[in-house]
C-alpha cells in the first residue's frame, strides 16, 4: 500500500483538476455563446485558452526537469484557483464581457499547461515506486481521467442549468486547489535527476540547450513523429467537434446544456471500461493493430450521425461505442511514448510532445465556427468527419507506426552527454 500511495495520490489529483477542466470546457463556450450567439467568438475564446496552453505547455518542459514536477504542479494549480475564481466573482457583479472574458481564459492556459505536463512527467517515476508495468499505470490513469471527464461533464450540464456557466467555474476553482493539494501532500518529490543533481552550476546546461536537447530527441524519433502528427489533427477535428460543432448541433435540435453535458458524459462514461480493460491485459495487447481499430471507431461516426440529425438514442448509442474504443488509444500511446525517452529528458520531451499533439487545438473552435458560417452544419459535421477518418488511416499508410510494438532497449543509454 505504501508503494502504491504516490500513484493514489496523483490518480486523485488528476480526478479533480480534470473534472473541473472538463466543467469548464462545458462552461466557457456555453457562457459566450448564450450571451453573444456567435459560433464564432466562442471559437476564439476556445483558442485563447489553447494557444498560450500549448505554447506554455512546450516551453515549460526545462523548468519541469529544472525544479521538479511536484513543484511546477503545485504552484500552477495553486494560482489557477484565483485565476478561475475571477470568472464567477466577475460574473456576480455583472462585470463579465468578452474584453474581461478573453485575458482570463488566456492566463488559464498558460497555467494549465505546465501543470498538465508536470503531472504527466511523474508517471514513469510514479509507476517505478508501485513497481508495475507503464500500461498499467496509463491505463489505470486513463481510466481515471474518463471517470474524471464523466463527472465533469453531467455535474457540468446540471450544473449550468442550475446555476448559469458562469458561476459554475467556482467548482471549476475548487477542484484546482484540491489538486495542488493532494500533490503537495502524497507525492514525494523525484525533482533532480543524477545528471544534474551533481553538477556544478557552471556546468549546467541553459535552458535554451535543455529546450534544444529536448527537441532534438524528439525529433530523431520516428515514432513519436508520427504520433505527433496524427494526433495533432485528430485534436483540432476533436476541438471544432467539442466547442463548437456539437454545442452548435445541440443548441439548433432545441436543446440545452443538459444534453450537452449528457452528451459528453456518455463517451467518457463508456470510454472507462475501455480504458479498465486496457490496464488489465494493455501488455498482452498488439498495440497498432488495437490502436488503428479504435481510432477508426472513435472518430467518424459521431461526427456523422449528429450531421444526418439521427434520433437522440442513435447519437447516444454512437457515442457510447466510441467512447469504449477511445478508452483504449492514451493507454497505448502513453506507453509507447513515455518508453522511448530517457529519464533524464522526461520533462522536455513530454512536454514538447504533447503541446505539439495540441498544437493545433486552438483553431479547432474558430474552424467550426468558419466552417459553420460559411457552409452550414451539416456540411461542417461531414467534412470534419471525412477529414478525421483520413487522419486515422495514417497508422496502416505509414511505415513508421511500425514501431509501436517494439520496446525501446535502455533508452536512457540514447542520451547525449556534453
Amino acid at each position: 500500500m505504501r508503494k502504491a500511495g504516490p500513484f493514489l495520490a496523483l490518480a486523485a489529483a488528476e480526478t479533480c483538476s480534470l473534472s473541473g477542466t472538463r466543467l469548464s470546457t462545458i462552461a466557457i463556450p456555453w457562457l459566450v455563446l448564450s450571451t453573444t450567439g456567435s459560433p464564432v467568438l466562442t471559437g476564439v475564446t476556445a483558442m485563447m485558452e489553447m494557444l498560450p496552453y500549448v505554447v506554455a505547455k512546450a516551453l515549460g518542459g526545462p523548468l519541469i526537469d529544472r525544479v521538479g514536477a511536484k513543484r511546477m504542479a503545485i504552484v500552477c494549480d495553486s494560482v489557477s484557483v484565483a485565476v478561475v475564481a475571477l470568472v464567477p466573482l466577475l460574473d456576480f457583479f455583472g462585470l463579465l464581457g468578452m474584453p474581461v472574458l478573453l485575458p482570463a481564459v488566456f492566463a488559464m492556459g498558460v497555467l494549465r499547461g505546465p501543470s498538465d505536463a508536470a503531472k504527466q512527467a511523474m508517471v514513469p517515476d510514479i509507476a517505478r515506486l508501485a513497481n508495475v508495468s507503464l500500461e498499467r499505470v496509463t491505463g489505470v490513469a486513463s481510466a481515471i481521467e474518463r471517470l474524471a471527464s464523466t463527472a465533469g461533464a453531467a455535474g457540468a450540464g446540471a450544473l449550468i442549468g442550475l446555476i448559469g456557466p458562469g458561476q459554475a467555474l467556482l467548482v471549476n476553482a475548487a477542484t484546482f486547489a484540491a489538486a495542488a493539494l493532494i500533490v503537495a501532500v502524497g507525492i514525494p518529490d523525484m525533482r533532480r535527476t543524477p545528471e544534474l543533481s551533481g553538477a556544478r552550476p557552471a556546468e549546467r546546461p541553459s535552458y535554451l540547450d535543455d529546450l534544444r536537447e529536448g527537441w532534438r530527441f524528439l525529433r530523431g524519433d520516428a515514432v513519436l513523429v508520427s504520433i505527433v502528427v496524427m494526433v495533432a489533427i485528430t485534436n483540432l477535428l476533436d476541438q471544432a467537434y467539442h466547442a463548437v460543432l456539437l454545442p452548435v448541433w445541440t443548441r439548433d435540435s432545441g436543446h440545452g446544456p443538459e444534453l450537452l453535458g449528457a452528451m459528453f458524459a456518455a463517451f467518457a462514461g463508456a470510454s472507462i471500461a475501455g480504458a479498465a480493460i486496457a490496464a488489465a491485459i494493455g501488455e498482452r495487447m498488439p498495440r497498432l493493430i488495437v490502436y488503428t481499430v479504435a481510432f477508426l471507431l472513435t472518430g467518424f461516426p459521431r461526427f456523422l450521425v449528429t450531421a444526418l440529425d439521427a434520433p437522440l438514442g442513435l447519437v447516444f448509442t454512437t457515442l457510447a461505442i466510441g467512447g469504449f474504443a477511445s478508452g483504449f488509444l492514451n493507454p497505448i500511446l502513453s506507453a509507447v511514448i513515455f518508453e522511448r525517452i530517457p529519464k533524464p529528458l522526461t520533462g522536455r520531451v513530454i512536454a514538447l510532445n504533447t503541446a505539439l499533439c495540441f498544437a493545433l487545438i486552438p483553431f479547432g473552435g474558430l474552424v467550426g465556427g468558419t466552417l459553420i458560417s460559411t457552409i452550414g452544419l451539416a456540411a461542417a459535421l461531414l467534412l470534419t468527419g471525412f477529414a478525421y477518418l483520413v487522419a486515422t488511416l495514417f497508422p496502416l499508410a505509414l511505415k513508421s507506426f511500425r514501431g509501436f510494438d517494439r520496446a525501446v532497449a535502455d533508452v536512457g543509454a540514447s542520451v547525449s552527454r556534453r
